[in-house]
């Protein structure tokens, strides 16, 4: 098990893990029983932004229409479209080693699919976490469980991995956007 971290804290990756090349963040959660009759579709998705976290173009998008980053830096391993099970629910793939010069920071974020539509938001979803994996042993070296503090956003930027001199981190962000994956898009500075 890992080092439990709590929304807002920090931790360096590369720097206390010199050998972490290749991360998988696993994420994971649970939708509460009423679903006004539809079932939940959530989709993890990764911002591969600059210093001015923004994306620089549309490769800089991974998701499950996009699920490799044109570098192999990021790939996303496909969409679970139910979520059933315990476990991770969708992963992503880091390698560090192949992340552009011009990539400062991945947010790594979860939207539900067609939430207007189905009338579905995060507060009706529970258990969320993201855990960072190392790939080369599978030993989980960092989880953060998102708690119950949302009520009507649509979207969750759940953490950033972020460039910080030679080395990368990881922060535990859990901030919840209305407006699902448009909203999310325009923050990363992409056309929808």
């Amino acid at each position: 098990m890992g080092i439990q971290l709590s929304k807002g804290q920090r931790i360096d990756l590369t720097k206390t893990n010199p050998g972490l090349t290749k991360a998988v963040i696993g994420l994971g959660w649970d939708t509460n029983k009423y679903s006004g009759g539809q079932d939940f579709d959530l989709d993890a998705s990764a911002f591969l932004a600059d210093q001015n976290s923004k994306c620089v173009n549309d490769h800089d998008f991974i998701f499950y229409n996009n699920l490799q980053h044109p570098s192999g830096a990021v790939v996303h391993t496909g969409d679970n479209r139910t979520g059933e099970g315990d476990g991770d629910d969708e992963q992503l793939v880091v390698d560090f080693t192949k992340i552009p010069a011009h990539v400062h920071r991945i947010g790594i974020t979860v939207t539900i699919h067609d939430a207007e539509v189905r009338q579905q938001n995060f507060g009706q979803v529970s258990n969320a976490f993201v855990r960072l994996v190392d790939e080369s042993n599978n030993q989980e070296l960092l989880r953060f469980d998102l708690g119950e503090d949302f009520s009507i956003e649509t979207a969750v930027v759940f953490c950033e991995l972020y460039r910080h001199g030679n080395d990368w981190k990881f922060n535990a962000i859990g901030s919840g956007f209305s407006g699902g994956l448009a909203a999310l898009c325009r923050n990363y500075g992409l056309q929808v």
